[in-house]
C-alpha cells in the first residue's frame, strides 16, 4: 500500500474517532464531556508554559527554559526518526532530563497519537515524524504553535502551520558511476525518457509526494498535462520499479540499474561515504535539477503534560541537534555553511495538495509506473 493511500485511511480513521468521541454518552466511562474536560485542562496547563516561553528570546528564553524544563524531568517523544537515538543521547548529555521514546513507522506513530488523544490518554509531549503525518496532526488541532528566533531561520518550506521542520528529504537523480561514467550522467530529468536509457532506470513505487511535486513543476513551466504525464510514462517505460528507498539504494549500489529518479540525498551519500559507487554530483556541472524537498519535523504536543522539556528539545534540536543530523548527511532544517543545496533549484513537494487530492495522484502515479518494469 502507496503511503498517501494510508495516510488518506488514517485520515478518515481521525474524524471517525473524534466524532466517536464527541457522540459518547456522559454517562459512559470516560464519557463526552469528561473526555473534552480533561483534554481542555491538560491544553491549558501545557499552554502556560508554551506561551510564556514563546514570548521569550536569547539567553532569557534558555535560562527559563532549561529550569522548568529540569523541573519537570521527564520528556516522551513519538518519533519515526530513525537517528533519534543519537539525538536523545546529546540531549540527555546536556540536560537532567529522562527521555522516553516510542519509535515506529510514520503511518503506526499517527495511529498511537490519534488512538491515545480519543481515550484521553497524553502518552507523548512532543512528535518527530514526516510531513504528511503532521499535516493530519496539525489539521485535528493536536499542536500548540512553536515560536521563536530559531523557528524564523527554518528554511521556508519546513514553517508549516501548527508544527516546523527538524530536517529535510531531498529527492535527487543518482547513479552508479561504473555504470554511468563521467561526462555521461544525465543532466535532465527529461534526458531520461530517451529510449538509450531503456533498463538503466529506476523508479521507487511509493514516490507520490516526488511525483507529485515534479509533475506540478512541469505544468507551473508551461507543459500540458498530456505533456507532462507523456513525459513522466516514458521514463517508466525505461524504469524498473523499486519498492523501498533502502533496497532501490543497495540494488543502485549493485549495479542493478545505472540512474534513480527520486532516492534521497542522504542515501546516496551515506552509500558513498562507506565506498559504494554511487553519487547525485556529477564530476562536471551542477546535479539535475530541480530537486525536490520534503520536510520532517517536529509539533508540540497541546495537551503536553511536559512543555518545557518538549519546548527545550525543539530548540536543542535546532540548534545542536542540527549537527548531529549533518554527520548523517541529512539536510538541515537551517542552512548552514555546508548546505548541499546551495545554489541549486528546489521545488517543495506539495503536501497540502496530497492531503487534499490524494487519491487523484496515488491514481496518477499508479498508472505512470505500469509502464516500467517491477523488480522481482
Amino acid at each position: 500500500m502507496r503511503h498517501h493511500t494510508i495516510l488518506r485511511s488514517v485520515a478518515v480513521t481521525a474524524a471517525a474517532l473524534l466524532l466517536a468521541a464527541c457522540g459518547s454518552s456522559p454517562t459512559a466511562s470516560g464519557g463526552g464531556p469528561a473526555r473534552n474536560d480533561k483534554a481542555e485542562k491538560a491544553a491549558a496547563k501545557a499552554q502556560e508554559v508554551y506561551d510564556r516561553i514563546n514570548g521569550l528570546s536569547g539567553e532569557e528564553r534558555r535560562k527559563t527554559l532549561v529550569e522548568l524544563a529540569e523541573k519537570e524531568g521527564k520528556l516522551s517523544i513519538y518519533t519515526s526518526n530513525t537517528d533519534m537515538d543519537k539525538l536523545v543521547e546529546g540531549f540527555e548529555d546536556a540536560y537532567d532530563i529522562e527521555v522516553s521514546v516510542y519509535r515506529g513507522n510514520s503511518e503506526s506513530v499517527l495511529q498511537r497519537i490519534l488512538q491515545e488523544q480519543q481515550a484521553n490518554y497524553f502518552g507523548n509531549d512532543f512528535v518527530d515524524t514526516n510531513a504528511g503525518e503532521l499535516n493530519v496532526l496539525s489539521k485535528e488541532g493536536m499542536f500548540h504553535p512553536y515560536k521563536g528566533e530559531l523557528r524564523d531561520k527554518v528554511r521556508k518550506e519546513g514553517q508549516a502551520d501548527g508544527w516546523t521542520a527538524a530536517r529535510f528529504n531531498a529527492f535527487v537523480v543518482g547513479w552508479n558511476t561504473n555504470k554511468v561514467k563521467p561526462g555521461q550522467e544525465p543532466k535532465s530529468f527529461e534526458e531520461l525518457a530517451d529510449p538509450k536509457w531503456k533498463g538503466q532506470v529506476s523508479m521507487e513505487v511509493g514516490d507520490v509526494d516526488w511525483f507529485a511535486g515534479l509533475y506540478k513543476y512541469y505544468l507551473d513551466q508551461g507543459k500540458s498535462d498530456a505533456e507532462v504525464r507523456d513525459l513522466m510514462t516514458r521514463v517508466a517505460a525505461n524504469s524498473k520499479i523499486a519498492k523501498g528507498h533502502t533496497t532501490q539504494g543497495e540494488l543502485l549500489s549493485a549495479g542493478q540499474f545505472g540512474v534513480t529518479v527520486s532516492s534521497y540525498s542522504h542515501t546516496i551519500d551515506k552509500a558513498e561515504d562507506k565506498g559504494a559507487p554511487v553519487s547525485w554530483h556529477p564530476a562536471a556541472g551542477s546535479p539535475v535539477q530541480p530537486v525536490l524537498l520534503r520536510p520532517n519535523g517536529m509539533g508540540l504536543m497541546k495537551t503536553a503534560t511536559n512543555p518545557a522539556a518538549a519546548m527545550l528539545f525543539a530548540d536543542w534540536e535546532l540548534t545542536e541537534g542540527q549537527k548531529i543530523l549533518e554527520k548523517a548527511f541529512r539536510i538541515g532544517a537551517i542552512p548552514s555553511e555546508k548546505d548541499p543545496l546551495a545554489g541549486l533549484q528546489v521545488v517543495a513537494v506539495p503536501e497540502q495538495e496530497l492531503l487534499a487530492n490524494g487519491k487523484k495522484w496515488d491514481d496518477l502515479y499508479a498508472d505512470v509506473v505500469r509502464a516500467g518494469q517491477a523488480i522481482k
